[in-house]
C-alpha cells in the first residue's frame, strides 16, 4: 500500500472533504501515539505502513515514551489536527482500526500492552473501540442500523 492509497482509505472512512484534512488527522493521531509509546514499539508498528505515514510514528517524534492518558492523547490530537475533541477521538479510533488491518496482530497486541485499558487507570481501551466493535465496516453498520438505508430523493 502506498501513501495515496492509505490517505484515500482514511479520507473515505472519515468522510473528510480533502487530502489536507486527512493528512492532518493521520499526522495528529500517529505523531501523538508515537510520543506515547517507546521508540522500538513505534518502529515495529510503523514497519508495515507506507514510508510517508511511518514517519509520523517515528522520525517526526522528538521524545518517545511520554506518560499521558487517553484524555491527554485526545487533547493533543485535537490541537494538532485542528478538530474538536469528539471528532479527534473518532478520527484516532478509525485511523487505528485501519492501521490494525495493515500491521501484524502481534504488533497491534504489543501496542495494546503498552497502553493501560483499565477505566481506573489511563482508559486507553477507547482508542480500540472501533477495532473491538469488529472494525470500521461492522462498526459503521452498527451505527447506521445495518442493511440498506432509505435515501430521500
Amino acid at each position: 500500500m502506498n501513501f495515496d492509497e492509505f490517505t484515500g482509505e482514511i479520507q473515505h472512512r472519515l468522510e473528510l472533504p480533502g487530502t489536507g484534512e486527512t493528512v492532518r488527522a493521520i499526522r495528529a493521531t500517529l505523531l501523538t501515539l508515537g510520543q506515547r509509546i517507546p521508540e522500538g514499539n513505534a518502529e515495529d508498528l510503523a514497519a508495515s505502513l507506507p514510508m510517508e505515514i511511518k514517519w509520523y510514528l517515528t522520525g517526526a517524534v522528538h521524545e518517545h515514551g511520554q506518560r499521558f492518558d487517553w484524555t491527554e492523547f485526545v487533547s493533543r490530537v485535537s490541537e494538532i489536527e485542528g478538530a474538536d475533541r469528539p471528532d479527534a477521538a473518532y478520527h484516532a479510533q478509525v485511523i487505528m482500526d485501519f492501521v490494525g488491518t495493515l500491521v501484524p496482530p502481534s504488533d497491534l497486541q504489543q501496542l495494546r500492552d503498552q497502553l493501560p485499558e483499565d477505566e481506573d487507570d489511563e482508559n486507553w481501551q477507547k482508542l480500540f473501540e472501533v477495532i473491538d466493535a469488529g472494525g470500521w465496516g461492522d462498526a459503521q453498520e452498527a451505527q447506521t442500523g445495518g442493511g440498506p438505508q432509505q435515501v430521500d430523493e
